[in-house]
């Protein structure tokens, strides 16, 4: 049985898990009939485990001639941290669910029956035709479909959200022409970043006038490599909007912002969607500041990504943060991978990003904080941000707003 095999009704093919697999299908071609066979078997059992939504697959082990798997109704996440009457403590913390939702899903067989113990489950037993074979695509495909089938919780992810500018004032058929004309720069500036091999595996959430994208890649470098993928993604839409007289090309406003979320997948019919959905802090400050944020303007949130690794300029440490003002300095030293870019037929010759502030004399500029209070009395902080993307024989493309066109409502730096 070959991976696209599977045909019964209600059952995803193995390989309809593109785009999160693609990166692995080289690889994936070096496994032999038996383990991909394995694997398809393995799908249908998750599948049958995951119940039309009812379950969440939360960790996985391998065990004999199969796998052990957790699996818990989706409620009972929230109850195991739910406190109780009189203020009596969760039955388990919040952070061991946290720490169980994050990261890789498997596990030892020891710690999988530790685990079931204290969220008083018995471990699900999948029978596969063969032992898994260890083999370390096997391992990332199993992985990625458990996480399928769960609740995927992230301490550091960078979004970014596009907001269509007037969009509930548009007729039904404007929206939808707005809506993919936006998709279409998404997808525009997806192809131009793979053209000069900066790699963006992003993905796209509705936030009903517009998107929130994110890289599903982590580290730094995605988090950067998705900043740059904003600019660009503006830059196009400015482009199309310059060339039509019509009302098909949104006007769009932007914010950045990194922060903890929540990734998961919703049924669809009978299916996981293969689409992904996010929710968490990152979102919620970023739909704050998007509410704030005037046609055209690009607001940076507040915020510390994470340094994991090697990213680490102190190994002493295992991990450090950077805040935006130092993460933004990183975005414009690595924007030289971006030489080569093509704009309406004109070759980029240079990218500049940056914070707005006042001019403080001798060439120098502060950084405006800008204050924003929504509708629940809770404040934030953001800052505006401007890219000008200059071209051989064009004007260049100026985008974001002018820190002298903003209302003088800021916080003391």
């Amino acid at each position: 049985m070959e991976f696209d095999d599977l045909s019964q009704p209600g059952i995803r093919r193995i390989a309809d898990f593109s785009p999160y697999l693609d990166q692995l299908a080289g690889l994936a071609q070096g496994m032999g009939l038996r383990q991909r066979s394995n694997l398809v078997e393995l799908e249908r059992s998750l599948h049958q485990h995951w119940s039309l939504g009812q379950n969440n697959i939360l960790s996985w082990a391998p065990h004999e001639n199969g796998l052990l798997i957790l699996v818990v109704p989706h409620y009972a996440i929230a109850e195991y941290t739910a406190v109780g009457a009189g203020g009596q403590a969760p039955k388990i913390s919040p952070c061991f669910i946290t720490e169980l939702i994050s990261g890789e899903r498997q596990l030892s067989r020891q710690q999988i029956e530790k685990v079931a113990r204290l969220l008083e489950v018995e471990p699900k037993f999948v029978v596969l035709r063969q032992a898994l074979g260890g083999h370390p695509v096997e391992t990332q495909i199993i992985e990625k479909m458990i996480r399928r089938y769960g609740i995927n919780y992230i301490a550091s992810r960078a979004v970014t959200q596009f907001d269509i500018v007037g969009f509930s004032l548009l007729t039904p058929f404007e929206q939808m022409t707005q809506l993919n004309s936006l998709a279409y720069s998404l997808n525009s500036a997806h192809a131009k970043m793979l053209e000069q091999d900066v790699g963006i595996n992003f993905a796209r959430s509705s936030s009903g006038d517009g998107f929130y994208v994110w890289n599903r890649d982590d580290g730094l470098e995605a988090n950067i490599n998705l900043y740059h993928f904003m600019h660009i993604v503006l830059a196009d839409n400015a482009i199309a909007r310059s060339k039509t007289t019509s009302r098909d090309v949104p006007r769009l406003r932007a914010c950045f912002h990194v922060g903890s979320c929540y990734e998961f997948h919703q049924a669809e019919g009978l299916n996981p969607t293969m689409h992904d959905f996010i929710v968490g802090d990152v979102t919620i400050e970023l739909a704050r500041m998007i509410e704030a944020a005037l046609p055209g303007q690009i607001l940076v949130g507040e915020f510390l990504a994470d340094l994991q690794g090697n990213e680490v300029k102190d190994h002493s440490q295992t991990q450090a943060h950077i805040d935006a003002v130092t993460f933004l300095e990183r975005a414009q030293g690595n924007l030289a991978k971006l030489s080569g870019l093509e704009f309406s037929g004109e070759r980029v010759t240079a990218i500049k990003c940056y914070l707005t502030g006042e001019n403080m004399g001798d060439g120098q500029f502060n950084i405006r904080r800008l204050l924003i209070k929504d509708k629940h009395g809770l404040s934030r902080i953001a800052d505006n941000a401007k890219v000008n993307i200059y071209r051989e024989s064009a004007q260049p493309i100026l985008l974001g707003i002018e820190d002298r066109k903003l209302a003088p409502a800021v916080v003391p730096g």
